[in-house]
């Protein structure tokens, strides 16, 4: 692979600027006709699309839909069916100080924006957030990660083939490519990664006050109450872990578990394991891999010092890691000082829900929070601490409603897309007053003819 250079940021970033002011994207009908080819471009090399996360991840064919191509399919759907009213703008109302103006909020395109995907879901969260800026009217660089080259490759031919590239391109390469297109004064960065990406993403960004969006991750709490239903629990717990072998932004993270279920749970997510990947995961087709030998030898550090009791079988060479619960874990150990993003569940018991909730208050807030038992103890949960989303006796499923905004706080992110939101947030918000001609209120202007009048309108 060549080295994306400076140079050639540069000349992309002029051919996509040039573009943009031909005000050829600002028209909702070819808007939605490029929604319409992005659509068909999908299903015609969804098929190579999954033998590419098969070859990156291991991704099973099934999981590749659910959780990657269903989901790009899902928005393009949402945006096809709304755009038009949301381009549309929206009438709010005008204080009767202003008459006989009219106000109202339109959208316009932000202009040329930077997609950086990661690795880890490589078609879902390089494409998702393109469908936000061709509906609102974005041209758009996305880059690729390198630690999914199959799935790079592949989308970057769809994408040649469906659009011309001062339009949408795709950029493979590694740091240097990253580095390049940063230093371009893009009108939005839209990043997924880690927080500690982020944070040089921002600071390049704050070079030219270029707004970003932080899809970021972080260690989601997932909270296993006394009367949680603890079958239910382990199946939607190991489910969520195991998804892209626990390579996932919002995987549950950690557990706290009250300590009368803490070992019943243990033996229903055994006995979870086995119904679903049978008994040796290890040769289940629907198990997949760590993305790489680095991303191995991580997690494997992190189990150092920790009791396995559930799975721990490790092969190296197949970038395999069994789903594993571990306990005997104190707060200060390595496994809960960074966000493990693989298939290791540290268990943590408690005796009192507020010793939980003590916890989760005690670390950076969360991209997501998921809580296991009744009513009352979720309202307690979700009263008293902050995540980006969460989700009661489940797990992961926010993330798949478009009618939600996804999205994290403080260090776990900023910005919120799907939906509408993701229309919103490759616009620009421009409040626009209308003022006719055939009337002029004196009391606007000096000597302010009338000031007694206005004052007691507006001291009402």
């Amino acid at each position: 692979m060549e080295t994306f250079t400076s140079r050639q940021a540069a000349a992309l970033m002029e051919a996509q600027r040039k573009y943009f002011a031909t005000g050829r994207t600002r028209d909702v009908a070819f808007r939605l006709e490029q929604l319409e080819r992005l659509r068909q471009a999908v299903l015609r090399h969804e098929g190579r699309i999954a033998e590419a996360l098969w070859a990156d991840l291991r991704k099973s064919p099934e999981e590749a839909f659910l959780t990657e191509t269903s989901i790009v399919l899902g928005e393009l759907a949402g945006h096809r069916r709304h755009l038009r009213r949301w381009a549309g703008g929206r009438r709010v109302p005008t204080p009767v100080q202003l008459f006989p103006s009219r106000s109202r909020v339109m959208y316009d395109p932000l202009g040329v924006v930077l997609v950086v995907a990661p690795w880890n879901y490589p078609f879902h969260l390089l494409v998702n957030p393109l469908v936000g800026a061709i509906s609102a009217g974005c041209c758009a660089v996305l880059k690729a990660s390198p630690r999914a080259p199959h799935t790079a490759r592949v989308v970057g031919e769809m994408l040649r083939e469906t659009f011309p590239p001062e339009y949408v391109t795709l950029v493979e390469g590694h740091r240097e490519a990253n580095e390049a297109l940063l230093a371009q004064p893009f009108d939005l960065v839209f990043f997924t990664g880690s927080p500690q990406t982020g944070q040089a993403v921002m600071q390049a960004a704050a070079r030219h006050l270029t707004p970003v969006v932080l899809e970021l991750g972080g260690k989601s709490p997932c909270v296993v109450d006394r009367d949680a239903d603890l079958r239910r629990a382990a199946s939607r717990i190991v489910w969520g872990k195991t998804v892209n072998a626990g390579q996932t932004c919002v995987a549950p993270d950690y557990l706290l578990v009250h300590r009368d279920v803490a070992q019943p749970l243990v033996d229903e997510m055994r006995r979870a394991v086995r119904r679903f990947f049978g008994d040796d995961p290890q040769r289940s087709p629907h198990y997949p891999r760590l993305v790489d030998e680095r991303a191995f030898r991580r997690l494997t550090d992190l189990m150092q010092g920790c009791t396995v009791a559930l799975g721990g079988e490790v092969d190296e060479a197949d970038r395999y890691i069994a789903p594993t619960v571990l306990t005997g874990v104190r707060p200060d150990d390595p496994v809960m000082q960074e966000e493990i993003f693989g298939p290791l569940l540290p268990l943590i018991p408690f005796d009192r829900l507020d010793e939980a909730i003590a916890v989760i208050n005690s670390r950076e807030k969360p991209l997501a929070l998921y809580y296991f038992g009744r009513q009352k103890g979720a309202r307690e949960a979700l009263g008293r601490t902050t995540s980006g989303g969460a989700c009661v006796n489940d797990v992961l499923v926010h993330l798949g409603n478009p009618h939600l905004p996804f999205g994290g706080v403080g260090r776990s992110g900023m910005g919120r897309y799907h939906g509408r939101r993701s229309f919103l947030t490759f616009s620009n918000e421009r409040s626009v007053v209308r003022t006719p001609t055939w009337c002029d209120l004196p009391m606007r202007y000096a000597p302010f003819r009338g000031f007694a009048w206005v004052r007691r309108l507006l001291d009402k």
